[in-house]
C-alpha cells in the first residue's frame, strides 16, 4: 500500500478531493463570512473570489498556479490524470453534495481481506490514541509523558474509548471504527501539506509557492476538521506529532546523506511511511517548526515511538526514540532548532538590520511554555496602549492557547507618553466640559465635520496632537518592518495569527498592507483580530489587507470608546473609523464590544475575556456574550 498509508487509493482520492473543496470553500469565506449564506446558496461561487482581471482563475487557490492542491494530490499518489476533475470538482456551485459523498467514500471499507482489514484497523486505532493522549495533554496543560503510557499501552479503558463530542462510544460499534478513519485522514492530510513534494519528471502541476506549512492549508484543516466533527485540539495534537515524525526522519536522514544518492533516498522517503515526504526533497531540510525541547513532550514522544514506528518504519522506533531523548537536553534542543527552527535567529533572537524612520525599539519576547515544543503555528501580539512596560504583556498573559506566543515590544517611551497624555485630558476641564456639552454622542455620530466640533473638543484634539502625531507616525512604519520579519521567515514556515490592540492593532494592519504590496504573500498569516483599532473604514484600504488573511479577520470595536473619536479626528473621522464602528467590507468579522468596554483604557483588563469568546479556534465566527466583568476601569 502507498506511503504505508492506513487509507486506500480510493480513501485516499475522496482525501484529496476534501482538501480541495475546503480550499475552494475557505477562499470564497475571505469575502463571504460562513453563516451568512449556505455551502449550496448565497453569492456564485466563481464570482465570490475572482476578479474581471482574472477570466482564467488564476487567482483560485485550487489553481495549479498557487501549488497548493497539485503537490497534495502528488504525495497522495493520486494519478495524475484525476488532477484536472478534482480541481473542477472544488469549483462546484454545489459543495455540500459533493463533500457529503467523498466523506462517504473516506469512510467505506474496501474488500482486501481480513487480514488486511485487522493491521488498517490496529494501525488507526494506535494513532487515534496517541492523538488524544497528546490532545490530552494539550488540553489540561500537564506533562504527556504519563498520558500516552497509559492511554496508548495501558488497554483496560479501550471499552470507553471517548468519541469526538467527548462522549463514550458503544465498544466494538462503526462508531469507534470511523473516529480512528479521521484521526488517518487528518494526520495524512497534514503531511502531504507540509511536504516539500518533487512534482516529478512528467512535469505536471507547479511546485509550492511558498514551503512549509502554508496558512491557507491550515484554514481548510480547519474547515475539513469541522466537516469530521473533531476537536480542533486534536488537530493540534496531529500537528505536534506530524513535526516531530519530520524531525525525526530529517535526524535519521543525516546518517546516511553521504552514502545514499538523491534520487534513490527520494525513493526510500516515498516507500517510507505516511510523513515519507514531510521533511526531505534531494536532501534539503524544510524550516518547519521551532524545535522540540520540552521535557515533557519529549517523554511522551518516546513512549509513542513505537506507535509511530508502525507509521514510518523507515525511521525506526529508535529513531524516534533517539530525537526525544535529545531534545530533553539543553544541547539538544538547540541543535534541533538550529535544524529546524526559524531563519536565522528566529524571532526573540532577531536584530532588525533595516531601521525604518526613527523607531528605535523593536523587540519580539516569548510568552508562556509553549516555544520549541514542535509547535507549527505562531501568534503575534501587539499593544498599543500602555502606562507602563507590563502593560505591554500583561493583558495577553491569562489567554489559553496552544500556539508559540510572542509579544511585540515596541516605541514604549511613546506609547507610554500617549497613554498617559490621554488620561492626563480626561482628569482636565477640558473632559468635564465634553461631558457636559454631550460630545461623546456628537463625535461618535461620524456624521459631522471638522469644522462644527465644540470649542472644547478642538481644544482637547490639540491637547494630545503631537504624541497622537508621533504615535501614529511609528506604529505604520512599525508595521512594515513586521512585514519585514515575516518576509524573512523569522517565525519559521509557519502559518502566524496577528492581534493587535489600539495602535498595536494599526501596525497589524500596516503589516498587512504591506504584504499585499510584495505580492504572493497570501499563506503567511491564518487569522487577524483588530481591537480598538485606530483605522479608517475606507473599504479600498481593508480590500488588499483582507487578502492577506487566509481565515478569520475579526474587527473588535465598541461605540462607547468615545476618547478615541477624539484623538483620530478630522477628515479620518467623517469617513469612519473601525475602532467604534463596524467595517463594512465583504469577509470582516466585526464584534460589536460595548457591553463590555466603556472606553480605551478598558480594553487593558478585558482582553483575556474578548479573546475567549472570540473562540479563535471556531472556523466560524463566535462572539459568545456574557456579563461583563466588575471592574473599574483606570480612565474612559
Amino acid at each position: 500500500m502507498a506511503t504505508s498509508s492506513t487509507l486506500s487509493q480510493t480513501q485516499r482520492y475522496a482525501a484529496g478531493a476534501l482538501l480541495a473543496l475546503a480550499l475552494r470553500q475557505a477562499q470564497i469565506h475571505q469575502r463571504v463570512l460562513l453563516g451568512s449564506h449556505g455551502l449550496d446558496e448565497g453569492p456564485d461561487p466563481e464570482t465570490a473570489v475572482l476578479s474581471s482581471d482574472d477570466p482564467d482563475g488564476r487567482d483560485l487557490w485550487t489553481h495549479d498556479s498557487r501549488g497548493l492542491l497539485r503537490p497534495v494530490l502528488r504525495f497522495l499518489e493520486i494519478d495524475p490524470k484525476a488532477w484536472p476533475g478534482v480541481e473542477k470538482t472544488a469549483a462546484t456551485s454545489e459543495p455540500k453534495h459533493h463533500i457529503g459523498a467523498f466523506l462517504r467514500k473516506v469512510f467505506e471499507d474496501e474488500d482486501d481481506g481480513e487480514k488486511a482489514a485487522a493491521d488498517r484497523s490496529d494501525l488507526e486505532l494506535a494513532l487515534a490514541k496517541a492523538v488524544d493522549a497528546m490532545a490530552m495533554g494539550l488540553e489540561n496543560d500537564v506533562a504527556p509523558g504519563d498520558l500516552f503510557k497509559q492511554h496508548v499501552f495501558g488497554g483496560d479503558n479501550e471499552e470507553q474509548e471517548p468519541s469526538d463530542d467527548g462522549s463514550p462510544s458503544s465498544p466494538g460499534g462503526g462508531g469507534r471504527s470511523k473516529d480512528y478513519r479521521k484521526m488517518a485522514v487528518l494526520y495524512m492530510l497534514l503531511s502531504a501539506c507540509v511536504a516539500d513534494v518533487n512534482m516529478g519528471e512528467d512535469g505536471m502541476g507547479s511546485p509550492r509557492i511558498r514551503k512549509g506549512y502554508d496558512a491557507r492549508h491550515r484554514v481548510a484543516l480547519r474547515l475539513i476538521a469541522t466537516w469530521l466533527d473533531v476537536k480542533w485540539i486534536k488537530m493540534e495534537a496531529i500537528e505536534i506529532m506530524v513535526a516531530c515524525s519530520a524531525m525525526a526522519a530529517a535526524k535519521e536522514d543525516e546518517k546516511s546523506r553521504e552514502s545514499t544518492s538523491p534520487r534513490s533516498r527520494w525513493q526510500k522517503w516515498r516507500r517510507g511511511g505516511i510523513i515519507g515526504a514531510a521533511a526531505l526533497t534531494g536532501g534539503t531540510l524544510m524550516a518547519i517548526s521551532g524545535g522540540l525541547a520540552a521535557p515533557a513532550i519529549a517523554a511522551g514522544f518516546t513512549a509513542l515511538a513505537p506507535t509511530l514506528h508502525a507509521l514510518v518504519p523507515v525511521i525506526g522506533a529508535s529513531g524516534f526514540a533517539a530525537i526525544a531523548t535529545a531534545a530533553g537536553h539543553t544541547a539538544g534542543s538547540v541543535a534541533v532548532a538550529a535544524s529546524f527552527g526559524a531563519a536565522g535567529a528566529g524571532l526573540t533572537g532577531s536584530k532588525m538590520a533595516k531601521r525604518i524612520g526613527n523607531v528605535k525599539e523593536f523587540e519580539f519576547k516569548a510568552l508562556g511554555q509553549n516555544h520549541n515544543q514542535g509547535r507549527l503555528a505562531v501568534c503575534i501580539m501587539v499593544s498599543g496602549f500602555a502606562f507602563n512596560e507590563d502593560d505591554f504583556l500583561k493583558p495577553w498573559e491569562g489567554w489559553k492557547t496552544n500556539l508559540e506566543r510572542y509579544i511585540l515590544q515596541w516605541e514604549t517611551k511613546h506609547i507610554i507618553a500617549l497613554s498617559t497624555a490621554i488620561q492626563d485630558f480626561l482628569a482636565s476641564r477640558f473632559a468635564m466640559e465634553l461631558m457636559r456639552e454631550g460630545a461623546m454622542q456628537t463625535v461618535l455620530s461620524g456624521i459631522i465635520s471638522a469644522f462644527a466640533w465644540p470649542a472644547t473638543l478642538v481644544a482637547a484634539a490639540d491637547f494630545i496632537d503631537s504624541t497622537w502625531s508621533v504615535a501614529i507616525d511609528r506604529s505604520d512604519k512599525v508595521g512594515i518592518m513586521l512585514a519585514e520579519v515575516l518576509l524573512n521567515g523569522l517565525q519559521g514556515s509557519r502559518p502566524v495569527t496577528l492581534i493587535g490592540f489600539s495602535l498595536g492593532a494599526r501596525v497589524v494592519f500596516k503589516c498587512l498592507q504591506e504584504l499585499a504590496l510584495s505580492g504572493n504573500n497570501e499563506g503567511i498569516v491564518e487569522r487577524a483580530v483588530l481591537i480598538g483599532a485606530p483605522i479608517s473604514v475606507n473599504d479600498e484600504l481593508w480590500g488588499p489587507a483582507r487578502k492577506m488573511v487566509a481565515g478569520r479577520l475579526v474587527n473588535v470595536y465598541s461605540t462607547k470608546d468615545w476618547i478615541l473619536g477624539v484623538t483620530f479626528r478630522a477628515s479620518l473621522l467623517t469617513q469612519g473609523l473601525a475602532g467604534i464602528q463596524a467595517v463594512q467590507v465583504p469577509g470582516v468579522e466585526n464584534v460589536d464590544v460595548s457591553e463590555l468596554v466603556v472606553g480605551h483604557s478598558s480594553y487593558l483588563g478585558l482582553m483575556q475575556q474578548i479573546l475567549e469568546q472570540l473562540e479563535l479556534n471556531t472556523y466560524y465566527p463566535v462572539f459568545s456574550p456574557s456579563t461583563p466583568r466588575s471592574s473599574t476601569p483606570r480612565s474612559k
